[in-house]
């Protein structure tokens, strides 16, 4: 499960960095959009401030833990589906619910935070069921 929370980590973000590019038309703005997002939720890390290197302890940590739980939640049947909706669910918790009342976090809009969390789902549902399926 750990190589799907990895690929998954590393891909989800794409709805919200499509959301960067699509509102600022550059790619700086939106480079920049990314590296702000990370370094957003650095404070989620001691010292509990904006950092980005903490933030990207943080995406580690919060991946590793989420693939943890999808990987013993989620039905062999449908998977992808499944794990859209609880990518969602995890992600009205994490930030709609508790990014909302941490300033750094709340900063982001949040379709697009929302919109990640649902592709880390797919996208670990599509990537363990293929390890699944591929083991010897």
């Amino acid at each position: 499960m750990l190589y799907a929370s990895a690929v998954a980590s590393a891909l989800s973000g794409a709805p919200s960095t499509a959301y960067a590019m699509a509102t600022t038309r550059s790619r700086t703005a939106t480079t920049d959009y990314v590296r702000d997002a990370t370094t957003r939720i650095g404070v989620l890390m001691p010292p509990f401030r904006p950092g980005f290197a903490r933030g990207a302890a943080a995406h580690v940590v919060i991946s590793a833990l989420a693939g943890e739980a999808l990987g013993r939640a989620l039905p062999r049947r449908h998977s992808v589906g499944w794990g859209a909706v609880a990518g969602l669910l995890m992600g009205v918790v994490n930030v709609g619910v508790i990014g909302r009342r941490i300033p750094a976090i709340a900063e982001l809009p949040l379709a697009p935070q929302l919109a990640d969390n649902v592709a880390f789902g797919m996208i670990f549902a599509l990537v363990a069921d293929h390890s699944r399926s591929h083991r010897i």
